[in-house]
């Protein structure tokens, strides 16, 4: 069918257009035959579609997008193989808590029960996975995306499935399908409400208290009431590695994220112990490890703020005020009068210790590569970075002076993740500096997303810390007394394989020749890769 045949309101035009009333401007995705017309309604609406190398990757980049211009993510797969190929990135999606739409082809209903090449049960695939799964016909087409939008978004955000078969998305849409009616929720919290004013006066006489946030505060707009709660009422603030620079981490009392680190949880965790009222705002503890299993003791010290509480059984809290995080903090610390905190400075002195912990022990290796790194970018740039040991010593070094600055796969923690995430931020933030911190293994995984930056021409740096091994895993056998097995990696020439894929590769082993890359990189118009040569014996005993 040519462009000029084409009919000019078809159902996929509506389903396009429904998307586009939600905010969303980009799709990520492999196609199929099944899903052309969608992908040809998404263009005629004005939403840009990414050509992935792989579905995984298409969500995470989605999900990247997400972060960054704040409409839901949205992942476009063919039937069968292709959406059964995505599940680690829908996966991710659910877990990091990101709205995310998921359209799949399917096979037309006529022929649904007699064939079988390709076909599975899409909604039965991605049931622990996806907040609904819906199938898209012709009539309320605009309905179900706008159910499916509201969904991803209502805390905790997550993925939605929508499966559109291609004779449906072609057909031409009847009238009555074309209104799509956006809700939003308005919060009546305020500074009179009689819980709130009870926990300003319990906030009031604590000597010790301090605050936890987590991702529902930073999609809140928290920051200004959790700076105010920092500067003028003097609360040691602890963010989840999500959350990371909701309040400027460059503030005395602002200590970093937190969750990963055995070494700093060492620092951190009798803060917590010790004080006398601990706000969780907008704290989902997905995010954390086993060592953080009742981390806050007794719970009549703790209070949860949260919109839609989480399903765990990490901790338990003495009291939970199911709001709005965001409106919450604004009427608690409105009207908080200013009093001294932490006699003891018990903060500045926990601060002090993990600035040293993470001080690293100078000269060439992760430390220095990461600071030389903090030290080159503005401070606008947007950092996505892998699973592995380096990820780990760069969130704790890392101080994020803006929200969403670092982006990263925390409660899912899947690697492959620091390219696709990469590739979604630039798409969403052309005019924004944007670095990949990777490992090797982590590259070789997501290698073939190196030709989605050299065909989106995406000015992305991806910073490789090459040691040769699946180096957090080789950690492990050692703290275990094992010996290393199926972690050794070979000595890929990754500056040969960037230049392959049309872009700009180096290999560097000091920190003068890595600041000459990356400022030669910041100012290139294509994607530049630059593999920093270390050892795993750098990570040892850092975090």
């Amino acid at each position: 069918m040519t462009a000029a045949s084409t009919p000019t309101h078809r159902v996929a035009d509506v389903v396009a257009a429904a998307l586009r009333a939600a905010g969303i401007r980009f799709a990520f995705g492999m196609p199929g035959g099944e899903v052309v017309t969608l992908i040809d309604a998404l263009q005629r609406a004005g939403i840009a579609f990414t050509l992935a190398r792989n579905e995984t990757a298409a969500a995470m980049m989605a999900a990247g997008a997400s972060v960054i211009n704040g409409a839901p993510g949205l992942l476009v797969t063919t039937l069968g193989p292709g959406l059964a190929n995505a599940v680690n990135g829908i996966a991710d999606a659910a877990q990091e808590r990101t709205p995310l739409i998921v359209i799949s082809g399917v096979v037309e209903r006529s022929v649904r029960a007699r064939y079988t090449h390709q076909i599975v049960d899409h909604a039965a695939l991605l049931r622990p996975l996806v907040k609904a799964s819906f199938e898209v016909e012709a009539e309320g087409a605009g309905a179900v995306v706008a159910r499916a939008v509201s969904l991803a978004m209502t805390a905790p955000c997550g993925p939605v499935h929508l499966d559109f078969s291609p004779a449906v998305a072609a057909m031409t849409a009847p009238r009555r399908s074309q209104a799509v009616t956006r809700e939003r929720r308005v919060s009546a919290v305020g500074a009179d409400n009689p819980v709130i004013a009870q926990l300003r006066h319990r906030l009031s006489d604590a000597k010790r208290p301090i605050i936890l946030a987590g991702l529902e505060a930073l999609r809140s707009g928290s920051g200004p009431s959790l700076r105010q709660a920092v500067e003028a009422h003097g609360v040691p603030l602890i963010t989840t590695y999500k959350a990371k620079g909701i309040v400027d981490e460059a503030l005395p009392l602002a200590l970093g994220g937190a969750g990963l680190s055995p070494a700093a949880d060492k620092i951190i965790m009798p803060l917590l112990r010790d004080a006398d009222l601990v706000l969780l705002a907008g704290y989902d503890p997905i995010e954390m490890r086993v060592g953080w299993l009742d981390a806050f003791g007794a719970c009549d010290r703790i209070v949860e703020l949260t919109d839609v509480a989480a399903d765990h059984g990490m901790h338990a809290a003495g009291l939970r005020l199911a709001a709005p995080v965001g409106a919450a903090l604004e009427a608690l610390f409105a009207e908080l009068a200013r009093k001294p905190r932490w006699p003891d400075g018990a903060p500045a002195r926990a601060r002090a210790a993990l600035e040293a912990l993470f001080a690293g022990p100078g000269g060439w290796g992760p430390h220095e590569i990461f600071e030389t790194l903090a030290r080159a970018l503005p401070d606008d740039a947007i950092v996505t970075v892998d699973s592995g040991a380096h990820r780990i010593l760069l969130s704790q070094r890392w101080r994020a002076r803006l929200p969403n600055c670092l982006l990263q796969s925390a409660g899912w923690c899947t690697m492959g993740s620091a390219i696709p995430l990469a590739i979604g931020a630039k798409t969403a933030a052309p005019g924004r500096a944007v670095v990949a911190v990777l490992g090797d293994g982590g590259l070789e995984m997501t290698l073939g997303e190196l030709g989605t930056l050299r065909d989106q021409g995406l000015a992305v740096i991806v910073l490789v810390l090459q040691d040769q091994s699946l180096g957090l895993i080789e950690l492990k056998q050692s703290q275990a007394g094992l010996a290393q097995a199926g972690v050794s990696m070979g000595a890929t020439k990754f500056d040969a394989v960037a230049r392959a894929f049309g872009g700009h590769g180096a290999a560097v082993t000091s920190a003068a020749a890595l600041r000459a890359e990356l400022a030669a990189a910041l100012s290139r118009p294509g994607f530049s890769l630059i593999a920093c040569r270390i050892k795993v014996a750098d990570y040892v005993g850092r975090f």
